[in-house]
This record gives structure tokens, sequence and C-alpha cells, in this order.
């Protein structure tokens, strides 16, 4: 059973590791897309998304603390520049890994491409803009729809009321039987 194991080691010691991740993470910033297998992509998600998300706030401290991680000038300029702009309003999820139906032919590992999200253009529409949602958000109406609406609520409650008054009928009371317990005479 696996408990209490949350890191793959990928076969590694921890300098080699972190160097690898590292090294993997500037490739992914620098070039938006790198192709390895599918367990050293879930463990650079892990390494990487909490750097874009500490790289959205530009102040020397996150520079310094995300250097600490990649050592590398040249992807802390393009993380906190492009990457930084272009993920603002995404609230996580920055990388995707789409997996390729062959394998690798020496060691017969899955193969796998991941990318920044943000920096594909095929999956753009150009046409649907969304704004970033929270969970509590609801569907804004435009003021052309909530017109409509009012015009039809207003006609609708103006039909309806006619009909009600004149469907207004009186109940009676039932009369009572003579000859019953309750009534003397």
């Amino acid at each position: 059973m696996r408990h209490g194991k949350k890191i793959n080691h990928l076969g590694r010691t921890t300098p080699h590791r972190k160097a690898m991740l590292s090294n993997m993470a500037s490739s992914l910033i620098l070039n938006k897309r790198i192709t390895t297998t599918v367990a050293k992509a879930k463990a650079l998600r892990k390494f990487v998304e909490p750097l874009i998300t500490k790289a959205k706030t530009d102040t020397m401290h996150s520079r310094r603390t995300v250097f600490s991680y990649l050592q590398n000038k040249e992807s802390i300029k393009a993380l906190f520049g492009e990457v930084a702009s272009r993920t603002s309003e995404r609230p996580g999820g920055y990388t995707r890994i789409i997996k390729f139906n062959d394998t690798r032919l020496g060691d017969n590992a899955e193969i796998c491409m991941m990318e920044l999200v943000d920096f594909n253009d095929i999956y753009k529409n150009e046409k649907v803009v969304k704004k970033a949602k929270t969970r509590r958000s609801r569907k804004k109406k435009e003021d052309g729809d909530v017109a409509a609406e009012v015009e039809t609520t207003a006609s609708a409650t103006t039909e309806e009321k006619p009909e009600k008054a004149t469907k207004k009928t009186v109940k009676k009371k039932p009369a009572a039987k003579k000859g019953s317990k309750g009534n003397k005479e």
C-alpha cells in the first residue's frame, strides 16, 4: 500500500530529481511545450504550477523564491514576463498533459506532450472569450435580455389578473338536514 507516499521518486536520488525537474521546468517555460514520459510529466506538473502561481505577483521576493527552484535567468524572465501575463486571469491548471498512443522504443515507457495551456493556439476559440469564473458567479443577463424579460412578465401578469377575477366563486354552506341530532325544532 502507498500510505503517505505523495512524491514519485522517479528512480533517482533527491538532488538528481530536483535538478531534473528544474531543467524540465525551465525547458517548459522557455519552449512552452515538451515531450517526456507520463510519470515525469505528472511530477513536473506538481513542481511547475506553484511556480507559475508565484510568478503572478511580480515582487523581488517571489523572483528570488522562483530562482531558488529554477536556477536559470532566462526562464525567470520568460516566466515573470510572458507566462505570467497570459496566466493572470486563470485560477489554476496552467499545464496540460496529452498522452500519445505510441511508447518509447528503448524501455516501452508511455510518452506524452506537456504544454502550457494558454500558449496553445489550436484549442483557442477567438469568438468565445471566457472570463475567470468562480463557483459563486451567476450568468449576468444583458440589458436587451432584461428588457425583453420584463415585457414578457408584465404582459403575463396583466393577462392573468382578469381571468382570476372572473373565476371567483362563492362557496355556500351546506344546508342542515332535518331530523339530525344537532338540530332541534
